[in-house]
């Protein structure tokens, strides 16, 4: 295997939506620094918005709301479980993210008097900020990283850290188009791979049809943990309500505002709130075990105009392939109601609350390793999270970059990957990745979807152990890309196996359906009311303990936490 080596004083993983606002953030903060870029799509159109995104779902504009009223509200949403110095930090510097995307070209929703249009999904405040026209979204952030005159290298998957002791000293990542083995030198890593999700099969059957960027499946998930970094939340599922056979969102954020709603068949309204939550799913999941299913996405109701509005920023915006799924089964906004069903399940922080743990400088555990975005744990972030710890990152790594001097890679590190990569693409004929990732995928859903239970995790443990041993040997590719797809593979294994022990070391239920755990129903906030970390210790075996949560700087409301969490079905 061909190698090919770079040399960059900031390195940053993943080319979406954190990851191109840390290039440019990082630049900007020395712009005499190399930041490279590695991306396994084409940076222009890579990532969870590659077309566009709907809105802003947690935006703090002056005058709307506050920090102090949006910290306590993920305070509430997330259960406590929260370093409120990272969200008030989200909360206090995404306005300005706002602002420099408006003058960016982004287009956002204003009133007649030019002020930005704000709404209200949450259970308390209003932060929905829509961006009906922002399709080139990601093609601005782009043109910004290329205008910053930093260096994108495209098609390169990133699969391992390259470190010194507890500090990062560069990347590993393969070449899914010519095959190479890519080495870079770096002096400060920012990893912003993404979301793990592609874990769960989806109901349609379709390994890509998955709710999250069908490419995040978890490697820097992955990379984190066989770094040695400590990561937090592993317990704490993704599950959304998605439209059936179409995983696309239902969609709380676009159509609530306007006036849509979850009902059930008859039409009837069965939530006092949709905001995305694991309470809302557990509801959910109540009424199906009740045959009160399937519930619908109501939009009948609504006048033309509306509905066209809705379908301007649902249809032609975040995800253009929804109206030719909707008008090739027959149905319309106006005279149909859209089923609804769970996603797969998976692990994200934007939509809730896992990843590699960051504190309020986007600092992992690892010294010169930085994260953001949906893998970063700041929980409910979402795009305009992402965007401002991209920055924070950013920044941060350019600064440290510009105090360190650079270590050479650990040959023996790049070897042992080499292998690894050898010994896939030394066996074209052995099992196609499609069907060893649809079995690896069939135990996490069969066996990590709650309700949870002991019996179930130590058999999916079983099961996967059994995996590795036999299955991933088994595992073949015919070309690069394959190869690629194998690595993911190996991504979704490991991912999985820290959801099944996490799952078993958090002793109580949290987080609505996302950690509904049948041996222990009870949350325990006495006992529980803290982080679970997991990291991979210098035996090669996970390590699984608690850390105590930052103090808070914001108490919360008591009557209002209990408000926040009533959210009613049936």
């Amino acid at each position: 295997m061909q190698t090919r080596h770079y040399e960059a004083d900031v390195v940053i993983v993943g080319g979406g939506t954190a990851g191109t606002m840390a290039a440019i953030k990082a630049k900007a903060a020395n712009p005499s620094l190399q930041v490279l870029v590695l991306d396994k799509a084409d940076i222009r159109r890579s990532g969870a918005i590659s077309m566009g995104m709907d809105g802003l779902n947690n935006a703090v504009i002056p005058g709307k709301a506050t920090p102090e009223e949006y910290t306590l509200e993920i305070t509430a949403s997330n259960d406590g479980i929260v370093d409120q110095r990272a969200v008030f930090r989200q909360a206090s510097e995404c306005y300005d993210i706002v602002k420099e995307l408006d003058s960016w070209g982004v287009d956002f929703e204003k009133d007649a008097e030019g002020n930005y249009e704000v709404y209200r999904v949450h259970r308390n405040g209003k932060y929905v900020l829509p961006m009906p026209k922002a399709s080139d979204l990601k093609l601005i952030l782009a043109k910004k990283v290329k205008q910053m005159r930093c260096k994108v290298v495209n098609r390169v998957m990133a699969t391992r850290l390259l470190t010194s002791g507890n500090q990062v000293t560069g990347v590993i990542g393969y070449d899914v188009q010519s095959g190479e083995l890519v080495v870079v030198k770096a002096k400060a890593v920012v990893l912003t791979a993404g979301a793990a999700g592609r874990m769960g099969l989806t109901d349609s059957g379709y390994l890509y049809s998955t709710y999250e960027n069908p490419t995040n499946s978890g490697e820097g998930y992955a990379m984190a943990y066989h770094a040695g970094a400590e990561l937090t939340g592993i317990e704490c599922y993704q599950i959304n309500p998605t439209m059936k056979d179409y995983n696309g969102p239902a969609c709380a954020y676009v159509a609530g505002p306007f006036g849509g709603y979850t009902a059930n068949a008859k039409g009837e309204r069965v939530t006092g709130c949709d905001y995305w939550s694991g309470e809302l799913i557990m509801n959910m999941w109540k009424m199906a075990n009740k045959g009160e299913w399937p519930l619908f996405l109501k939009l009948t109701h609504l006048d033309d105009e509306t509905i066209s509005k809705i379908e301007s920023i649902l249809h032609y915006n975040e995800r253009p392939s929804r109206e030719r799924f909707h008008a090739g089964r027959g149905k319309d906004y106006r005279s149909d109601m859209v089923e609804l069903h769970f996603s797969e399940l998976g692990l994200c922080s934007g939509h809730s609350a896992s990843g590699v743990l960051v504190n309020h400088e986007a600092e992992t555990s690892v010294a010169g390793l930085y994260a953001a975005g949906d893998m970063a744990c700041v929980p409910h972030q979402y795009l305009l999270g992402a965007l401002t710890f991209g920055k924070i990152a950013g920044t941060n790594a350019a600064q440290f970059a510009a105090t360190q001097t650079f270590v050479e890679p650990d040959p023996a590190q790049i070897e042992a990957e080499a292998e690894r990569i050898s010994r896939i693409a030394a066996n074209p004929d052995g099992v196609p990745h499609q069907q060893v990732e649809y079995k690896i995928r069939r135990i996490v859903t069969q066996y990590l979807m709650p309700p949870k239970t002991i019996t179930k995790m130590d058999i999916a443990l079983e099961k996967m152990d059994h995996f590795r041993k036999v299955d991933l040997q088994l595992l073949g590719a015919r070309d690069p890309h394959e190869i690629g797809r194998a690595l993911e593979v190996h991504s979704i294994v490991d991912c999985a196996e820290m959801m099944a022990k996490a799952s078993l070391f958090r002793k109580e239920s949290r987080w609505g359906f996302y950690h509904y755990f049948l041996d222990y129903p009870e949350r325990d906030d006495a006992n529980w009311l803290k982080r679970v970390i997991i990291r991979k210790g210098s035996d090669g075996r996970s390590e699984l303990y608690t850390k105590e949560l930052p103090p808070y700087i914001l108490q919360p409301n008591e009557h209002k936490g209990e408000t926040a969490h009533e959210q009613s079905v049936g």
